[in-house]
């Protein structure tokens, strides 16, 4: 499997369980965090373009929320994940009925500057070999370097 060469300025490290793509952002982590946590934005963060619409849930997330999507990965689905980390302004993941996680790591940089982690964790989910056979997680690596991407982009252009 080939990846696209990275988008300008993010780095991805990876282990067995899972992949991160880091990027800083020209926004606060409070910004930052705000806009991650709508899912709403989440097509237009979403790095390999599953994402659709909102179905269900809070405009806004927080703790324990539940929230639909419409994704279409070679058909269209629907999906509903809950929050399962949340820490505010710094840290966000949910999970869907498979269990592996999606987290975003917010960390100040100062003078209104972020770093910005997304991380594919498959160590919470409930049948990882089955995740490994299908190459996952590094299956994820252009997912998660175009969504942090995705997210500087969207401040550069606000």
């Amino acid at each position: 499997m080939a990846n696209e060469p990275l988008p300008p300025g993010v780095t991805v490290t990876s282990d067995d369980a899972s992949i991160s793509a880091t990027v800083e952002v020209d926004a606060s982590p409070a910004d930052v965090f705000d806009f991650v946590r709508r899912p709403a934005n989440h097509a237009i963060i979403s790095g390999d373009g599953t994402v659709r619409t909102t179905t269900s849930g809070p405009e806004v997330l927080g703790p324990g929320d539940k929230f639909g999507m419409n994704m279409k990965m070679g058909v269209p689905y629907r999906i509903s994940s809950t929050v399962k980390e949340f820490d505010q302004d710094h840290v966000i993941a949910w999970c869907h009925l498979g269990g592996h996680r999606w987290r975003w790591t917010i960390e100040p940089l100062g003078d209104d500057r972020s770093r910005v982690t997304e991380t594919y964790d498959q160590s919470t989910a409930r049948f990882p070999p089955a995740l490994r056979l299908m190459g996952y997680p590094k299956r994820h690596r252009d997912n998660v370097a175009k969504s942090v991407a995705n997210v500087a982009d969207h401040f550069r252009s606000a």
